[in-house]
């Protein structure tokens, strides 16, 4: 049976893709966005639980979060777990509700952001080249198996390197569409 399955590359290139929509997903850009503190996750019933399990988060203002925690004991929790995840937002606490105003980015703040931006980018190529070179080794394995022939493996490695190239291309779009999104004020 053959190693080399272009179906699988395919799907763990467009997962390193998928994988970096989520992390920039979570920098913050001066709009509120639930996918902001959709990571944190809050100590609740002696265990760890992220925080959409315990509370319904909504963007009710551009500049606004709103966190509905369910269960009023887990209120100071939630509002720990926000505070101290290195977020930069204050919740005040109304009852069940936590609001959490998004401040302004700072031009610093901004720079480092941007500058996260490629290196999760870059993350995500270095994902994609390891699919690349899996895909590469298992096309030889298959012709040292003489499953396939030299020309026939020549013409699946043009294939992986192109998947590569768009899924790279893919990757510094999706970035450079972020980083223009945290830069313009």
């Amino acid at each position: 049976m053959p190693a080399y399955d272009k179906g699988d590359i395919q799907r763990r290139m467009h997962g390193a893709v998928e994988a970096l929509k989520h992390d920039l997903g979570g920098l913050r850009t001066g709009r509120a966005s639930t996918s902001l503190i959709e990571p944190v996750t809050v100590e609740v019933y002696g265990a760890h639980m992220p925080i959409n399990q315990v509370a319904s988060i909504s963007a009710p203002e551009p500049r606004m979060l709103s966190v509905q925690v369910w269960d009023r004991s887990n209120v100071g929790a939630v509002e720990k777990a926000i505070r101290s995840a290195g977020l930069g937002l204050n919740p005040i606490t109304d009852g069940t509700t936590l609001r959490l105003p998004i401040p302004d980015l700072t031009e610093e703040r901004r720079k480092e952001l941007a500058k996260l931006v490629g290196q999760y980018a870059e993350k995500a190529k270095i994902a994609v080249r390891n699919v690349r070179r899996d895909g590469m080794e298992s096309l030889k394995a298959d012709e040292k198996k003489h499953e396939i022939a030299e020309d026939e493996r020549k013409r699946r490695e043009t294939e992986v390197q192109k998947l590569t190239d768009e899924t790279i291309k893919e990757i510094d779009a999706t970035a450079a569409a972020k980083e223009k999104e945290i830069l313009q004020k």
